[in-house]
């Protein structure tokens, strides 16, 4: 019974973590049948728009999420907007938005941002609900310094080599004794954070998946006919991931010299 107990514990804290993004994706699937079509003046990804600023309200609005989260998810979309005006210009085209969209800079509709706002969300309720600490966690200037040069790798690969082996040998350097301490049924769980990246990284490849089937970005080898995104891409969803939980962490947390973290009371 305990067992039960624990895993639907889990299962809705999960959830509701990942609430800004499982809407999102619903989302993505409800309006798919719009297409390139106008409607009132606007287009798909504009209503996707006005939906994600809805549910940021709602989620401020119903004590959801507290502002100091609004404003990390706010901080990861400027920054991803940023990356995706750059790998999605023309001479770069790591990938594209094939509809077209009112609100948009240059080729990126405005709620594309949010995309990656709602893995900052995921992270920053995650803390929270789940009372999460850290052990042995790396000081924050290794820790910052590889998710700089995560963020620069994703666009400076086009025209140096792309270093993106020496991040993941460092980051499992820096974080191979780290471990996650949460609370589930009064009771206290370990486990070590590597794996639980890895699993979240796959998570979100999935989520990638029924993004791209239902063409919100297309990858330039789905544009004639579509196919799963490769394995490859875990890599760098492993990546965005390590720089999003820095972020989070520097944020919303405190870590003292024994490498213990927690959050801001």
């Amino acid at each position: 019974m305990l067992l039960i107990k624990t895993f639907f514990e889990f299962s809705f804290k999960a959830a509701s973590a990942a609430l800004f993004g499982i809407l999102l994706l619903i989302a993505f699937v409800l309006t798919a049948s719009m297409g390139s079509h106008e409607f009132y003046g606007f287009f798909r990804y504009d209503y996707l728009l006005f939906y994600a600023l809805i549910i940021q309200v709602c989620l401020i609005y119903l004590k959801l999420e507290s502002w100091s989260e609004a404003k990390v998810i706010a901080l990861f979309h400027i920054m991803a907007m940023g990356m995706e005006i750059f790998l999605t210009h023309p001479q770069i085209a790591s990938w594209q938005y094939p509809q077209p969209a009112v609100f948009k800079i240059m080729t990126v509709p405005l709620f594309a941002g949010f995309m990656y706002s709602a893995v900052g969300s995921f992270f920053a309720r995650s803390l929270r609900l789940y009372q999460v600490s850290f052990i042995k966690l790396p000081q924050f200037s290794h820790m910052l310094v590889l998710a700089v040069l995560s963020y620069i790798n994703f666009m400076s690969k086009f025209f140096i080599p792309d270093f993106r082996n020496l991040l993941f040998v460092w980051s499992i350097w820096i974080f191979w004794k780290t471990k996650i301490r949460f609370e589930l049924q009064h009771h206290q769980i370990e486990l070590p954070l590597l794996p639980i990246l890895l699993v979240l990284a796959f998570i979100i490849w999935i989520a990638e998946n029924i993004s791209t089937f239902y063409k919100i970005w297309l990858y330039p080898s789905q544009v004639d006919a579509w196919h799963m995104v490769g394995l490859g891409k875990l890599g760098s969803w492993y990546l965005l991931l390590l720089l999003s939980l820095v972020l989070v962490l520097k944020i919303l947390g405190n870590r003292d010299t024994s490498g213990h973290w927690s959050l801001k009371i």
